[in-house]
């Protein structure tokens, strides 16, 4: 035998047992990667868009959530449709621009918005980035059980209850365990943020005068007052908002889309922008006849007080449609706020995060999704709470916090390091810097106004 040669050779390295185990979360994402990759080479053009279409529509209609559709029915009852319909339009132009980048970076990254903040500008900022969204969520969440509450209240259900199936129909929903599937089951869900378009037409709109404004832009009823900056500001709250881009880069994250899949995803977000922004008009349109019957909406406390006023103008049909359109917005909200929370916890802590995880290994991502439903349901039941402010305040407070997340999506999608030839155009650049100076101006104009009112004559 010759000398080194063992007798017995040893075996060679089992080079599978290095590498980590194929997870169920793996499984699942190949899965409906195989898909897309058959529908694109079969040229399955609607095949194709279907498997990738998702993300958008939920954040478009899921940021037509309850505080959002109760600004627009205060903006239709206290300014009717000349002015705020152009604008309203114009906030999902907004939306359109800021999430159509978040596709690229999450397409192009395959990383959660919160985890690129921090290997891109550090712990400092990225908790920064992160404190900005949980205060935002928060908030938000708790106006979304409001939401719940108020539609219930309309039916004659105990506010303890509304929000009590609310939070149980949240929390059921991680049951699916499947991104995939929990994606078609909001988007089902949404869909129903629609009933406020045969509402509306209870309200009999004149298609001209909807036209009209549009065209014309008509001046501003009454001129700038504290009251009128206020739900400007509530407007852009309710299209543009943090959470929005936390979410939807993650979901593409979740749902596995890369650059290959880039037009698509505009195609799904141009396509939710849309549905949301006749959902927001219609709403406009639906508490026209509260503006011009001289109904004074001030002392409202909730959504459910809409609907009540409502009635005389729309009939019981048309308020019922109302009010169950008020549910449906904060349990579609709620459920993809929360998840945009988990997510950017997750991301932040490097923990597992995705829809795909089983319960056991994904304790932290379904945990966030839990207490942050539950303290806002508890929240909302605190006696004697201003719930109509409340609601009107988030969105401003939306506005106010979306200048610094916008800056931190601009920095990173011309990152060419990281975005290569996909990184933003002068032109995105432009479109995006205009959206950033538009917020802050407002924001700084709101600020003034509200510390001297006396700069308005008022």
């Amino acid at each position: 035998m010759s000398q080194g040669i063992s007798e017995f050779p040893m075996p060679l390295p089992d080079r599978a047992a290095d590498m980590p185990p194929v997870s169920r979360e793996d499984v699942l994402r190949a899965r409906d990667r195989r898909s897309v990759l058959d529908a694109r080479a079969r040229k399955r053009a609607f095949r194709l868009l279907w498997l990738l279409a998702g993300p958008g529509v939920l954040v478009m209609l899921g940021e037509n959530d309850g505080p959002s559709m109760v600004s627009y029915a205060t903006t239709g009852a206290t300014y009717g449709i000349g002015f705020f319909v152009p604008f309203i339009l114009l906030t999902f132009v907004m939306a359109f621009v800021v999430q159509e980048m978040t596709v690229r970076l999450g397409a192009v990254t395959h990383r959660g918005h919160a985890e690129l903040i921090f290997q891109r500008f550090g712990p400092f900022w990225g908790y920064f980035a992160m404190a900005d969204l949980v205060v935002g969520n928060l908030l938000t969440l708790i106006t979304e059980f409001i939401a719940i509450q108020a539609g219930g209240l309309y039916f004659g259900v105990p506010a303890w209850l509304s929000v009590a199936v609310g939070a149980a129909l949240i929390l059921a929903s991680l049951a699916l365990r499947r991104y995939a599937t929990w994606e078609r089951a909001l988007m089902a869900l949404a869909v129903f943020n629609l009933l406020f378009i045969p509402a509306a037409l209870f309200a009999h709109p004149s298609g001209a005068a909807l036209a009209q404004a549009i065209v014309t832009w008509r001046p501003i009823p009454g001129g700038v007052t504290v009251a009128f900056v206020t739900l400007c500001m509530a407007n852009i709250g309710a299209t543009v908002t943090p959470w929005m881009i936390f979410f939807q880069q993650s979901a593409v994250v979740d749902k596995g889309l890369t650059a290959a899949d880039i037009g698509e995803g505009r195609v799904d977000t141009a396509f939710g922008a849309i549905l949301a922004a006749i959902a927001a008009i219609a709403t406009v349109a639906a508490a026209t006849p509260l503006f011009a019957h001289h109904v004074d909406v001030a002392n409202f406390a909730s959504g459910a007080d809409f609907a009540t006023a409502l009635r005389p103008y729309l009939g019981t049909t048309g308020a019922t449609l109302f009010a169950l359109g008020i549910i449906e917005a904060g349990l579609v909200a709620a459920m993809t706020i929360s998840t945009s929370s988990a997510y950017a916890l997750g991301e932040t802590t490097h923990a597992r995060h995705s829809l795909n995880l089983d319960f056991s290994q994904g304790k932290l991502f379904y945990g966030t999704v839990i207490v942050s439903t539950l303290f806002a349901a508890l929240v909302v039941l605190i006696p004697g709470a201003p719930l109509l402010a409340l609601t009107l305040t988030v969105n401003v407070i939306a506005t106010l916090l979306m200048a610094p997340a916008l800056l931190f999506l601009l920095l990173l999608v011309n990152d060419r390091e990281i975005m290569g030839t996909h990184a933003n155009t002068w032109r995105a650049n432009l479109a995006g810097g205009s959206i950033v100076g538009l917020i802050v101006v407002i924001g700084i104009f709101y600020g003034l106004i509200t510390a001297f009112p006396g700069l308005l004559g008022k």
